[in-house]
């Protein structure tokens, strides 16, 4: 025995000690963790919304086969470049991109969001860190300043071609580059992660990468999923859309789960987020054994990877899609009505329901929302008429520099008050953008807003030039941001590198250009004619010979008619324009159990280019976008509710007995009791006396301040009190649930309870603020008298095979228990506004009996009123509540005309291809009393 252990040990150490030791040392355990298949989301008819669609990703992992970065960087430059050959970008973690026009910028949702990008960036724990005395972590950095210092710490500008030439990087290749390794740098403490680059290539760009595997080692093609969408602009804003969990989204999600990891894909928004746990199915699990290069050695044990279950809406997907093109087409009726060929004198509008809107403000938003692209206008394929437009701002842009420079540099420089308009905006956009946070030249905390300086800039009396003078010696002024801090040390010299540097910057700044293009514009310098032709050239609108001939041969009056035509037929659309009106929501909801049946905003997006990998160029585009398609219209924009709010007043002065259901209250057309005193609506008119549904009906601002004032005076001692009226607003509101969200399984906005001024509040003013599903849920009250619910996106879960696991019924919150009188009071008030009140003949041969209110909210003297409409139906037998809201939308019959159609829609009197076949529907942009 000793013998043959002996034999064994020499075997071990000398005979082939160096091959046992070698695999023993490059044996490694791992885990790897496969995911669960995520549940389908359907909508209440069982439509598919949200599936999963087998996809090939592209990965990199650091397999030590690189030791060096100068092998990593070209490896990675070569995979870069068969990615771009195919059409895909390389992406990863670093929250920089470049935009239309070349420019390196931020991708981060917000400013908190940057930085906690730039503490990760800095390798920091916390943003406290950031911006520390010594200045190694600034947030005022550039994201172009942030590659720089990337390129030199990965090598990247030391990078060599096959003849040993320095290889000249792209700015597109430099990004990805910076970003695949940035993101390597994050989970380069675990050994043998790969990072996922590009989660979706075609079978092409697979044989491609395959043809080339000696060359990209550690790059591999997976088979994966990837979350798809169906009719994807009409659902977005209720699915949302799936991603990389972010660090405190994974705190919480381990709390239930700790499954959960950071380099997981879950639900960042919507449904997907809020129901990530019922649709996240289980990973599976492999203990592996390893080599060095990854090659799997043993199984040692594995789980099967499990699918999560499957979600179905209220929502049905017919009248969504509808609703939505029913928004567009209201919409695009109110642009093209207002739209004149003149310019408009702001400062004379009495009216926010019959503003115009000059035809100059159309053209300029084809260059302002980004319709045209100005970095194609430069490029070496535009078309002539693009490059006219291109030469006619160059030559523009070179004399403003000038004119800047000039005043910038004179001795006897001109007060901001009395410059020209187009040099007044130009400098003040210079101060705000050297008090941009990426570039914080202008230190506005250090700044002292009692000084002489900051109030004379406040009240335009001093100039651009002195006041950044008196920056640089009251120490608001970061030098160091201008390299300048040890070689000048007196304010001219400061100043003369900060103008150079500013006027070199402006050159190719995206925003200041637009700012020039306003006054080209509004000057004629440049055309609507060439915009318009601009249109066809860079394919926005499908070519047509004969239009392009016409608006060559013809001139401006022919471009107004074209634009305008081309808005009425939704060629171009209001979320393209993003002119006053260019938004708007509706919500359909169950008035008996609470499910609310459609959630409309317009405009949207489309998640599929947000899901997974997020498309940052695509992102930027959307958070630039001036019509907001990332705001959800109908949960997120809260307004005073205007008139719709009056029924909730009627309501609180019959029960609080300060009004009888006969009692009638004489409208003068001036309420006097408070200063200021409160005009009605139809001032110098009046109403005469009213009872409580006449005061519905003709939303009498006289008749419902009186009420407010009874229910602020105590009836015993007659005293007068604010508080105490408020107070009992405030508490009917609350009743119907406008106190709390409405619910819904997607964030929205707080409501706000007024905190003053009864009377006012009483007509829906004052202080209360509600988004259009917190009306929803209001309305839904009113018109089953009195059941208040949980409003609810969710009809039930299944699990894959289809079995039920859950069935959501909304919680009944709570019930307003008033007479019954007073209900039909309100019932017949709301029915009168429809069938004998101001909206009358907009609902005169709508086919089902309804009841509903107008409102109008003024927000700005020179924009269009809010426009709300709340409304309930059949009137009999209530089955649904619609209600409607169009920020900006002049007058609420526009809102009145869309829920009219919403009620055509639903019962069944047109339908969805009719609508999807519209242009701009008729509007009517009449005063209407409320």
């Amino acid at each position: 025995m000793f013998l043959v252990l002996a034999f064994k040990l020499f075997d071990l150490q000398i005979v082939n000690g160096e091959s046992y030791l070698e695999d023993y040392v490059q044996m490694i355990e791992k885990t790897v963790t496969t995911p669960g298949t995520r549940g389908n989301i359907y909508d209440r008819n069982g439509k598919l919304l949200a599936y999963n669609e087998l996809a090939y990703a592209v990965t990199v992992q650091d397999t030590g086969d690189y030791p060096r970065s100068a092998g990593m960087n070209d490896m990675l430059l070569k995979l870069i470049r068969i990615l771009n050959k195919h059409g895909y970008q390389a992406q990863g973690k670093l929250e920089i991109a470049l935009n239309e026009d070349g420019e390196m910028i931020y991708t981060s949702s917000s400013e908190a969001a940057r930085k906690r990008f730039l503490r990760d960036f800095y390798g920091r724990k916390s943003v406290d860190e950031l911006d520390d005395e010594k200045g190694k972590y600034p947030t005022a950095v550039t994201a172009r300043e942030l590659i720089e210092k990337k390129k030199t710490s990965y090598g990247l500008d030391k990078m060599k071609d096959e003849k040993g030439n320095p290889r000249i990087l792209s700015d597109e290749e430099l990004v990805q580059l910076v970003n695949i390794r940035y993101t390597m740098s994050l989970v380069a403490y675990k050994k043998y992660e790969a990072i996922t680059i590009c989660d979706r290539v075609d079978d092409e760009t697979v044989a491609d990468l395959m043809e080339h595997t000696a060359e990209l080692k550690g790059v591999e093609v997976a088979e994966t999923t990837i979350r798809r969408y169906n009719d994807a602009v009409y659902f977005a804003p209720i699915i949302g859309y799936t991603g990389k969990v972010q660090e405190d989204q994974l705190e919480e999600l381990k709390k239930t789960n700790p499954e959960y990891e950071l380099s997981d894909i879950v639900g960042r928004t919507g449904i997907e987020a809020s129901m990530e746990l019922e649709l996240q199915g289980h990973k599976g699990y492999k203990n592996l054994v390893v080599n060095n290069v990854g090659n799997v050695m043993q199984v040692i044990s594995e789980s099967q990877a499990s699918t999560g279950n499957d979600i179905y809406l209220t929502i049905d997907r017919d009248l969504q899609i509808g609703i939505y093109h029913l928004i567009e087409q209201q919409l695009a009726g109110i642009v093209a009505k207002a739209l004149v060929n003149q310019d408009v004198d702001t400062s004379a509008i009495t009216d926010s329901s019959k503003i115009s809107i000059p035809v100059k403000d159309a053209y300029y938003q084809l260059i302002n929302n980004n319709v045209l692209s100005l970095s194609h206008m430069a490029s070496e394929d535009a078309a002539d008429i693009e490059r006219q437009i291109q030469s006619i701002y160059t030559s523009s842009r070179e004399q403003i520099l000038e004119r800047l420079r000039y005043e910038l540099m004179s001795d006897h420089p001109t007060l901001m008050k009395d410059l020209p308009q187009d040099m007044m905006a130009y400098m003040a956009y210079i101060y705000n953008w050297l008090s941009d946070s990426t570039v914080g030249i202008v230190q506005k905390d250090r700044i002292d807003q009692n000084g002489e300086s900051y109030q004379a800039w406040k009240d335009d009396e001093i100039s651009l030039r002195d006041y950044i003078y008196a920056g640089i010696s009251e120490n608001w002024i970061d030098t160091t941001k201008l390299n300048v801090a040890s070689k000048y040390s007196n304010a001219d010299d400061i100043y003369q590198v900060l103008v150079d540097y500013v006027l070199e910057q402006l050159k190719s700044d995206a925003k200041f250009t637009k700012r020039i293009f306003r006054y080209l514009i509004n000057d004629q310098v440049i055309t609507g004619r060439q915009l318009c032709l601009a249109l066809y050239a860079q394919g926005v609108l499908p070519y047509d010979a004969n239009e392009v001939q016409l608006l060559t041969t013809n001139g401006e009056e022919y471009a107004f008619q074209f634009i305008r035509r081309k808005i009425q037929n939704i060629e171009l659309t209001p979320a393209q324009l993003a002119l006053d009106p260019c938004t708007g929501g509706a919500v359909i909801t169950d008035v008996n159990t609470g499910e609310v049946r459609a959630l409309v905003t317009y405009p949207s997006y489309d998640n599929n280019r947000l899901s997974g990998s997020a498309d940052p160029a695509y992102m930027r585009q959307l958070q630039e976008d001036l019509s907001l398609p990332l705001y959800n219209n109908a949960t997120q924009a809260k307004k005073a509710p205007g008139s719709t709010f009056k029924p909730i007043t009627a309501i609180a002065g019959l029960e609080e007995k300060v009004i009888s259901l006969y009692e009638t209250i004489d409208c003068t057309g001036e309420y006097k009791e408070v200063d200021p005193s409160i005009k009605c609506w139809i001032y110098p008119g009046h109403h005469g006396p009213l009872n409580v549904v006449g005061g519905i009906q003709n939303s009498c601002n006289y008749f419902f301040a009186e009420v407010a004032h009874r229910l602020s005076t105590n009836r015993d001692t007659l005293v007068y009190s604010t508080d105490m009226g408020v107070e009992t607003i405030r508490r009917y509101a609350s009743m119907f649930g406008l106190n709390r969200p409405s619910g819904i399984e997607i964030p929205e906005t707080t409501p706000e309870l007024t905190t003053e001024d009864p009377e006012r509040s009483a007509m829906g003013q004052g202080t209360n603020s509600y988004s259009n599903v917190q009306l929803s849920r209001y309305v839904a009250a009113l018109a089953n008298s009195g059941t208040v619910f949980d409003l609810s996106l969710l009809d039930k879960m299944t699990d894959s095979e289809g079995n039920l696991i859950k069935d959501y019924t909304p919680n009944v919150t709570g019930h307003v228990d008033i007479a019954d009188s007073t209900w039909d009071a309100v019932h017949q008030g709301m029915r009168a506004v429809v069938t004998d009140g101001s909206v009358k003949a907009i609902f005169k041969d709508l086919e089902v009996e309804i009841a509903g209110k107008t409102g109008t909210a003024q927000e700005s003297r020179t924009r269009g009123n809010h426009a709300f409409f709340i409304s309930y139906g059949p009137y009999t037998n209530p089955e649904i509540c619609v209600t409607v809201n169009i920020p900006y939308g002049y007058s609420s019959s526009n809102a009145a005309a869309v829920a009219k159609n919403i009620y055509r829609f639903y019962y069944g009197y047109t339908d969805l291809d009719s609508i999807l076949g519209n242009g701009a529907l008729e509007v009517s942009n009449v005063r209407v009393g409320d």
